[in-house]
């Protein structure tokens, strides 16, 4: 390799990692947003019947964020590692149904 082949590919994973950092800067902005819109609702006393919808649903989009950008799942070779995790959710759904079918009916 010679000297400009080796900077064009230094360059390439500067940018790359650059990249990377403001999209976890984006998403963890998100989630204090989020955080602080749920802590909001709370404190408001926003009507009972949509405050666990909304506050499960702000909950697992963090989740989701934490997943995507923080523990790097949207990265090549992870597969096998979601294909697992969300086998595993899969899973814990089901049994909680299961279950919550069981003692309610």
């Amino acid at each position: 390799m010679d000297q400009t082949e080796t900077s064009h590919q230094d360059e390439f994973v500067r940018h790359q990692h650059k990249e990377e950092m403001k999209q976890q800067v984006v998403s963890f902005a998100l989630m204090i947003l989020f955080t602080f819109i749920a802590f909001g609702m709370v404190l408001l006393d926003i009507g009972s019947v949509f405050l666990g919808p909304i506050l499960l649903l702000l909950a697992v989009v963090q989740v989701l964020f934490q997943l995507y950008y923080f523990m790097h799942m949207k990265n090549k070779g992870h597969d096998m590692v979601a294909v697992m995790m969300f086998g595993g959710l899969g899973v814990a759904i089901l049994t909680i149904i299961t279950f919550t079918s069981i003692v309610w009916w």
